[in-house]
């Protein structure tokens, strides 16, 4: 049988989100798998991945903040605002006389906080049904509504020239939705010379790092975190005894016991260290919110 649990992939350049989903699906034989939040192909990094039961873990991981390193070339726009586009302009010699350090460094404040950003019109935001690109490529004109995203950090690591560009090696701290590709692009056209991506990978999805992720090859049929795991690693946690892990996995409700909640979504666990659903508070009682099957990791 499948393990029943979270897996980090480590993704690496090339593979779709799905070529991922299919290699897990065979490693762990079983196509209950899913994941929180693709990754373009020609991007690297950590894709969570949801095996059997813990699929049903993905919704409350999926709006965590996230982190990005990426390279933003300054001094050419693209059709899809990263290197996989068509250059629909370049700058020119007088374009970069106002382009310094300090222009450089102000143009990515004025984009860090809170802000509203029209996504790329090549992202997989569905529109009336069907994905953007999916649009794009059959000759449509899509025009994204803008939304409001926070970026907590934006910060340069470092810059280099190269072949009459600029390219800034850069560090993203920002809330699900956010579309880096999106910053890039308006960053050059900030600075009055356009941008665009030309390197991307994810490090951290919430409480989950890079680092403990496994590479494709390495796949073994073992999930890297339990259900229980994961989920105290995006909630707090609230103890059961065995009679309420019992009660609420049959439906029922814990009377009068909504001051144990330390937030508005916490992690259930049971005496054997089981995870048994995320509650919630209704009214002065708890319940859950979402019961895990009962199949110990």
């Amino acid at each position: 049988m499948a393990s029943h649990g979270i897996l980090l992939v480590d993704k690496p350049g090339g593979p779709t989100s799905h070529d991922v989903v299919a290699r897990v699906r065979r490693a762990f034989g079983t196509r209950k798998v899913g994941h929180a939040g693709t990754l373009d192909p020609a991007a690297t990094g950590l894709l969570v991945i949801g095996i059997e039961g813990a699929t049903r873990l993905l919704t409350y991981i999926v709006g965590a903040d996230k982190t990005y390193t990426a390279t933003v070339r300054l001094g050419a726009r693209t059709t899809t605002d990263d290197a996989d586009g068509e250059i629909t302009e370049t700058a020119g010699a007088a374009a970069w006389d106002a382009v310094d350090e300090t222009a450089v460094r102000s143009g990515i404040r004025a984009l860090t906080g809170a802000i509203s950003q029209i996504p790329s019109s090549v992202s997989a935001i569905k529109v009336a049904g069907r994905r953007a690109y999916d649009l794009v490529r059959a000759g449509e004109t899509v025009e994204l509504a803008a939304r409001e995203v926070t970026v907590s950090r934006f910060d340069l690591l470092a810059q280099r020239r190269t072949a009459g560009f600029l390219d800034l090696d850069v560090i993203v701290d920002c809330s699900s939705g956010t579309y880096i590709r999106a910053l890039a692009r308006d960053l050059g056209d900030q600075l009055g010379v356009g941008g665009h991506l030309t390197a991307l990978r994810r490090t951290r999805i919430g409480g989950f790092e890079v680092a403990e992720a496994a590479m494709l090859e390495q796949l073994d049929g073992t999930a890297t975190f339990t259900p229980a795991e994961a989920a105290a690693r995006v909630m707090p946690v609230l103890h059961l005894t065995a009679d309420e892990a019992r009660d609420l996995r049959h439906g029922k409700r814990l009377t009068g016991q909504r001051d144990r909640l330390e937030a508005a979504e916490v992690a259930g666990i049971d005496p054997e260290g089981l995870l048994v659903g995320i509650l919630e508070a209704r009214g002065h009682d708890i319940k859950s919110a979402m019961n895990m099957p009962e199949v110990h990791a």
